[in-house]
């Protein structure tokens, strides 16, 4: 049983080195993904900012309403 338990213990070791020594690739692909989304969302919103119509009436004002307690 202790040799079963070495032997996944090393293949734990293993997998963990293996996934540390990928991460900064991963992180680096993960940054640039998030580059291109915000650049995306940039696009889009000056798209619609540009196609929003430019006669928009302007909502009614409310009145304030007086207190009646007098």
């Amino acid at each position: 049983m202790d040799f079963f338990s070495f032997l996944v213990l090393l293949a734990i070791a293993y997998l963990l080195w293996r996934i540390s020594d990928q991460l900064p690739d991963v992180l680096y692909r993960l940054s640039e993904i998030q580059k291109d989304i915000a650049d995306l969302n940039r696009r889009g919103l000056e798209a619609s900012s540009n196609t929003a119509p430019a006669t928009k009436k302007p909502a009614p004002k409310k009145k304030p309403e007086a207190d009646s307690e007098a």
